[in-house]
């Protein structure tokens, strides 16, 4: 998975992160929403992580595909990310993440591009910063 992915990521830009995140979803687990999510997470060291959503009957234990894309990465070691592309079957508009999942995603930065894409492979790309301006993160807690 790994050096194959590196140079894949670099060589085709966003292109292989958003497969990678519509590859994900297929996997998803939703029998109570019917909304499949899937994410791909390129770390810093050009590593793909990917992640669906998992549903459970007590609706709050769900994880978000975000989520789980982030603590697969977190488990093995990768705490530094540059992107990560989410992916839906939603074709009226972009996939954008939940308020729980842009928290995540900052625990590790501000200042990473995410992809939000369509099922057509067309995205926007919007910086964690945008998506959770005003944000408050583990710096915090050293003031």
């Amino acid at each position: 998975a790994g050096a194959m992915e590196a140079a894949g990521a670099g060589r085709l830009g966003p292109q292989l992160l958003v497969q990678r995140s519509q590859e994900a979803k297929a996997a998803a687990y939703c029998p109570y929403s019917g909304f499949a999510v899937g994410a791909a997470l390129l770390t810093a060291s050009g590593q793909i992580f990917s992640g669906c959503n998992v549903e459970n009957a007590c609706y709050s234990l769900g994880a978000c595909a975000e989520r789980t894309a982030i603590q697969k990465a977190v488990s093995e070691g990768h705490t530094s990310f540059k992107a990560m592309a989410i992916a839906s079957d939603r074709e009226d508009a972009f996939i954008v993440p939940c308020g729980a999942c842009r928290q995540v995603m900052r625990e590790f930065g501000r200042d990473w591009d995410i992809y939000l894409t369509k099922p057509d492979g067309s995205y926007i790309v919007k910086r964690l910063e945008e998506l959770l301006p005003l944000s408050f993160g583990p710096e915090d807690l050293r003031k």
